[in-house]
């Protein structure tokens, strides 16, 4: 390979990076967490590019809610994430008619059929990746946990999700009345779900082949599951990609087309 292309999503809770050859075939992705340490986190997935990379030349480009921060640290191009994303679907999943992807502390949908239109929350982290972590801490479990729960509810709850406050609240009468974890575990991510229709899709339809996207939509599936149902899917209506959370960065990675670099030459700027 003398040439690939890479792209780096630095978001509110965790970086991603994929690495695509000529044939836009992932070579490598890396995915992890960065505790709010997000400088030692890009410093160790572009040491990590430079180690595993087999590559003479790429050319990179930033993207997230933090990567434009990065981007111009190192004089590197940025892309603008929901851009990205929607580069992503419609090269490798051109059959969707809308995008659902939860992130860390965002949540967006996007309308890919008629005139594309891309709503996305505000300052609110509420029905996010962030809010379940939070959820999960009064279940003493984590978030894994609290999709496992989940697998064995039998009813849903009220639960609030636009704030974390309130959510709390309505937990805890629920634990003191008695109710199950795994029922509250379920009506944490059906929250979820409501919250995410409610405040985004604002009443238009979501309709047609829905692709499912982002860490948490990836990683629980009980999450995809009540989405689903809520939204009266059919199975084969619903996508959700092996790499499903890492579509934002694979936009970038496609949308790359700055100046090549060494390969090599990325270890220097961690």
């Amino acid at each position: 390979m003398a040439l690939v292309r890479i792209g780096i999503d630095i978001g509110s809770t965790t970086v991603k990076a994929v690495v695509l050859d000529a044939a836009d075939t992932i070579v490598f992705c890396q995915y992890q967490r960065h505790f709010s340490d997000v400088a030692r986190a890009a410093s160790d997935l572009l040491l990590a590019l430079a180690g595993h990379v087999e590559a003479e030349q790429c050319q990179v480009a930033f993207t997230g809610s933090a990567g434009m921060g990065a981007a111009e640290h190192l004089h590197l191009p940025f892309v603008q994430e929901v851009i990205a994303g929607t580069k992503a679907v419609r090269r490798f999943l051109p059959q969707t008619d809308t995008v659902v992807e939860l992130g860390g502390e965002d949540a967006k949908i996007t309308y890919l059929t008629g005139a594309v239109e891309q709503r996305m929350n505000g300052v609110c982290a509420g029905g996010t990746g962030a809010f379940i972590d939070q959820m999960a801490c009064l279940l003493n479990t984590d978030a894994q946990g609290l999709n496992d729960l989940a697998q064995q509810s039998t009813n849903i709850y009220p639960i609030a999700s636009r704030c974390g406050v309130f959510a709390k609240t309505d937990v805890q009468a629920l634990m003191n009345d008695g109710v199950s974890p795994q029922n509250i575990a379920a009506s944490i991510l059906q929250a979820v779900v409501n919250q995410t229709i409610s405040s985004l899709a604002q009443g238009r339809p979501i309709r047609g082949t829905v692709a499912m996207l982002g860490g948490p939509l990836h990683f629980f599936p009980e999450l995809r599951r009540r989405f689903a149902e809520t939204l009266q899917l059919a199975e084969d209506k619903v996508l959700h990609p092996d790499k499903a959370q890492y579509f934002v960065a694979l936009g970038a990675a496609l949308l790359a087309d700055g100046s090549p670099l060494p390969v090599k030459q990325l270890s220097a700027y961690a």
